[in-house]
Order: C-alpha cells, then sequence, then structure tokens
C-alpha cells in the first residue's frame, strides 16, 4: 500500500474514532449504570415502574399500582402534560409487550400498542413528535385524537383502557390477548 493511502486510511480512521466518541458510540460504559438504576427503580417498591425509552426521550417512570384481577392503575394526572408515556409488561409466556399512553389534543386519555398492523416485524413503534404520534419504521404520522379510534394500517393498535375516577385502568389479559400478536416475533418465525 501507498504512503498516501496508508495516511488517508489513518485519518479516515481517526475521524471515525472521534465521531464515534462525540456521538456517544465509543464504548458500552453506560449500559451497565442503566442497567443497575433500573433495578434500583425496580426494588424501590410501592408499585411496578414500567420505562422504555424512546428515539424522542429518555425513558419515563410512571407508578403502575397493581390492582386485583392483574389490572395495572396509573394515576389520570401523569398523562395531563400530553406527552406519550411508554410501557412494557412481560408475559408469563415470556413476551415482552410494549404500549404508550397519552392524553390527546381532545383531552381523552387514550392507549395503544407500541406497534402496528403493518410495521410489527420491525420492532420500531411509534416517538411522539407533537401532536402526532409518527412510526419508527415507515415515517407515517397519526393525530393522537385518531388513536384508539381508528385502527388497521399503520395506526397504532389500540389497546383497551378505562377511566375510574381519577386512575387510568389497562387489564394485563388485555395485553396479553390484544397484544401478545405484535410482540412474539420468535412465535411467528
Amino acid at each position: 500500500m501507498s504512503g498516501k493511502k496508508r495516511d488517508a486510511k489513518s485519518a479516515t480512521h481517526s475521524i471515525d474514532a472521534k465521531k464515534a466518541a462525540v456521538l456517544g458510540r465509543g464504548g458500552k460504559r453506560k449500559m451497565p449504570f442503566l442497567i443497575a438504576l433500573a433495578a434500583a427503580a425496580l426494588a424501590a417498591g410501592g408499585g411496578i415502574y414500567l420505562l422504555k425509552g424512546t428515539e424522542a426521550g429518555p425513558a419515563m417512570a410512571v407508578e403502575a399500582a397493581v390492582r386485583p384481577g392483574g389490572e395495572f392503575s396509573y394515576p389520570a394526572n401523569d398523562f395531563a402534560d400530553g406527552r406519550a408515556k411508554y410501557f412494557s409488561y412481560r408475559s408469563p409466556d415470556g413476551v415482552s409487550i410494549r404500549y404508550f399512553i397519552i392524553r390527546s389534543s381532545d383531552g381523552i386519555i387514550r392507549a395503544a400498542f407500541d406497534s402496528c398492523d403493518t410495521c410489527w416485524s420491525a420492532g420500531k413503534g411509534y416517538r411522539q413528535e407533537g401532536d402526532l404520534m409518527v412510526c419508527n419504521n415507515c415515517g407515517q404520522d397519526f393525530a393522537s385524537l385518531k388513536i384508539n379510534e381508528v385502527r388497521g394500517g399503520c395506526n397504532p393498535a389500540p389497546l383497551t383502557r378505562t377511566v375510574q375516577g381519577d386512575q387510568v385502568i389497562i387489564k394485563a389479559e388485555d395485553l396479553i390477548r390484544e397484544g401478545s400478536f405484535y410482540f412474539d416475533y420468535d412465535g411467528r418465525g
């Protein structure tokens, strides 16, 4: 290899290394810290903390009380800001079912799986951009007030939820029955 080619290759490698360091791709030092932090939050008690990070932002923690009959109860006030909160539930079969809850622009608290009928196999879910939920796979966007109203295609798959007083209720049986399909990647080959 000539000296010029070697120098150019070395310079390119150096630039790539610097770029990775600046963008945080250089090491995996954050992962053990984040795992320890999540374990500490879960062990802190009082309820269950369901966490999920998104492309739109860091993981958010919202406390869910576990009610009799396998219901999760979330304080409705936790959704007053209109920001989607993301959660994950591990079914007895080991399937991690992801979903989000949002207070839409019309003031209604809505819930949907972090997946759809079209892009489920990509496993990328949605991010929030203002009043829109945007598919991280195909880029389609959906107004928050259409969540739980429109189903099929790339719309966020509706999740049954109820609001009782000041609590939002999600049933584990609904998560499993309605959501396993979207997240059981191994079961569908």
